[in-house]
């Protein structure tokens, strides 16, 4: 079990995916994404398995989730600084997880 305190330290922010590329270099099937959380955080790079169910033109404007507090994690020639979250399908492959309606770039999830 954890506090609410704990729970409140992961900074679980909402963006919305301004490019996104394929990454033939990783080591598993995967894509760069450039997602926009407005304001202060600004726009972000991460690289995500999701090549299953998501092709990269499909994703631009799509609302997404993804802690912004994690430190920058390189993952081969990405930096990734967000990690996008996903929930798996019942193959185990990568479905994003976002908001129904659209909301402000930057909304904390809580």
């Amino acid at each position: 079990m954890i506090s609410y305190d704990d729970f409140a330290k992961v900074e679980i922010r909402v963006g919305r995916i301004t490019r996104a590329e394929p990454f033939p270099e990783a080591r598993k099937p995967a894509l760069k994404l450039w997602v926009d959380f407005g304001g202060e955080i600004g726009e972000k790079r991460s690289s995500a398995q999701i090549t299953r169910h998501y092709a990269p033109e499909a994703l631009v404007g799509r609302q997404v989730l993804a802690v912004v507090n994690f430190p920058p994690r390189q993952i081969g020639k990405v930096l990734s600084e967000v990690l996008v979250l996903g929930v798996p399908d019942a193959e185990g492959e990568v479905v994003l997880i976002g908001p129904d309606q659209t909301v402000p770039l930057g909304g904390r999830l809580y």
